[in-house]
């Protein structure tokens, strides 16, 4: 059975604004059931994102909060933005709860990542991807069909670099040792570094180096923090993912200003982008 799947970054939007409206009124959530002929469960549901709102719902409640105007129209669009289901949710089966990561990262304004052990996978090549995943059959057997499926969802993730979608910038710093650590044989580690300095042509990519003789402030294992602009005027919180052999998200705003620091000061130590290139490129006569 699969899991169930969390609230989108656009439902839990929609809930916190429909909650801070009712309160902006001075409602209950008894009140407002009551008003509405609904069951005070309902109201919570909505304001907590449990369930999928109907837009006549949302449209009732904004009657009542007398939202009316460009805001009401903003709101009904978060609405139907919310209702739609994003590509990951057909490998819901495969990958148990990584939609809900998957969903998130393609909804935030910037991406910022330090990387220890892997090229990042928004910058693997297919080769590169299947070789990393093929791996984890060491503490669980994975059958070929779904190493296929891993991969291809891994090469639809990055799309989010090169479409109209709205991110503004994915800046990442690579361990040295990332360069340097074979995975699979060397043309796939060769296809890998070229691949690196293709998508370095980017405008919004910044990819830098932490070299191994340089120094290493902060002792830190790989991590990304997803920030999120507001969306029709409502906010969310910015995200850190952690991921080892178990994955862990934290949304408090003194954790995720902690992780924040901790790249920038990783970004101030390593190279700059223009001497992250040429590093990349020289460290292709490694793998000859």
């Amino acid at each position: 059975m699969s899991a169930s799947p969390r609230p989108s970054v656009r439902q839990r939007r929609l809930a916190a604004e429909l909650r801070r409206l009712r309160e902006q009124r001075g409602l209950t959530g008894d009140e407002v059931a009551e008003r509405l002929t609904w069951s005070t469960a309902k109201v919570s549901r909505i304001e907590n994102a449990r369930t999928g709102a109907k837009i006549l719902d949302i449209r009732r409640l904004l009657e009542l909060y007398q939202v009316n105007g460009p805001h009401q129209d903003e709101l009904i669009a978060l609405a139907h933005d919310a209702a739609e289901k994003g590509w990951w949710e057909e490998y819901r089966d495969l990958i148990g709860g990584y939609p809900d990561y998957i969903a998130m990262e393609a909804e935030a304004t910037a991406i910022r990542q330090w990387e220890t052990h892997n090229i990042p996978g928004l910058l693997q090549t297919e080769d590169y991807a299947r070789e990393v995943i093929s791996g984890w059959n060491a503490i669980a057997t994975t059958p070929p069909r779904e190493i296929d499926r891993r991969v291809e969802v891994r090469m639809r993730r990055q799309s989010i670099l090169t479409s109209s979608h709205s991110l503004a910038g994915f800046a990442v710093v690579i361990d040295e040792s990332v360069l340097r650590r074979r995975v699979g044989a060397a043309p796939v580690m060769r296809a890998q570094i070229q691949h690196l300095l293709s998508v370095m042509e980017l405008p919004h990519v910044s990819l830098r180096v932490l070299p191994l003789n340089g120094p290493h402030p902060v002792m830190e294992g790989s991590f990304t923090l997803l920030e999120f602009a507001p969306v029709h005027d409502v906010i969310f919180p910015d995200i850190v993912h952690t991921e080892s052999l178990a994955v862990s998200h934290f949304e408090d705003e003194m954790t995720t200003h902690m992780y924040r620091l901790a790249y920038q000061t990783l970004a101030e130590a390593a190279l700059d982008h223009e001497q992250s290139r040429r590093f990349i490129g020289a460290s292709l006569d490694h793998w000859q």
